[in-house]
């Protein structure tokens, strides 16, 4: 006979029940894997929650033993992901299992969460390169690197080519040829992509979301936001609400 009876596990769901315990919404925990398969730093970062926050199951009575095993199901999940999205097998197991023996080592709570920042960021950040490497010259994934990274900000052609260490013209040139659109249209529509995500998943108002992403007005917001996702914010939202897509806590 299994040491955990039917009765037994029945009677754990019921406890959990009783204190009204909900694990992590779905859309939002997918949210979070996607991010890291686009090799979205920014929306990773708004999206990730620490080990063991609201939401999570309790793996062991033991706090720290808890967490490196949550630490491992984090590990395991992210690596199939990033196979999905092109990451080879050996690359996204090597990761992961560097990253499971150094929290395997560590003797701190606050050691595993600072491992696990980093092995979040160091699989989102070279999901980049997977998906750009091969599609584009080394500028224009430079390019787009950049643009990744400054999403918040007011992004100009000049400020990327002088990081570049190009002249505008060229960067404009190459950007049109490589994409199929000019630099100013890529940075909306990466916005625009962006700022929908945020209307699914985050509390934010189109005010403030016009303001995170640097956009002149909440009118031109909304005119770019239309362009791209064929709709205003505040009818992209209530679709999204109508399909289950908006946090619930909203």
């Amino acid at each position: 006979m299994s040491e955990f009876s039917d009765s037994y596990i029945s009677s754990y769901l019921f406890k959990q029940r009783e204190a009204n315990f909900e694990h992590a919404p779905i859309d939002r925990e997918t949210a979070f894997y996607d991010s890291i398969g686009t090799g979205n730093i920014e929306l990773v970062r708004f999206f990730s929650t620490p080990l063991c926050s609201e939401g999570y199951g309790v793996l062991s009575k033991d706090k720290l033993r808890n967490l490196k095993y949550h630490f491992v199901v984090s590990a395991a999940l992210i690596a199939r992901y990033c196979i999905n999205k092109g990451m080879t097998p050996e690359e996204a197991y090597n990761l992961s299992d560097f990253f499971i023996m150094r929290v395997d080592e560590a003797n701190s709570v606050e050691l595993v969460h600072a491992i696990h920042n980093e092995m979040i960021e160091k699989y989102t950040r070279h999901m980049r390169i997977v998906r750009n490497i091969g599609i584009y010259s080394k500028h224009i994934v430079k390019a787009i690197d950049y643009i990744s990274d400054h999403l918040h900000n007011r992004i100009t052609i000049n400020e990327t080519a002088e990081f570049l260490n190009i002249s505008s013209a060229y960067l404009s040139r190459l950007f049109v040829s490589e994409t199929g659109i000019p630099f100013s249209n890529y940075v909306n529509k990466r916005k625009s992509e962006e700022a929908a995500n945020l209307l699914r998943f985050s509390e934010y108002s189109e005010t403030e979301i016009s303001n995170l992403f640097g956009f002149s007005s909440q009118s031109y917001f909304i005119k770019v936001f239309r362009k791209y996702m064929g709709m205003s914010p505040r009818e992209y939202k209530k679709q999204s609400a109508l399909h289950g897509l908006v946090n619930k806590e909203q």
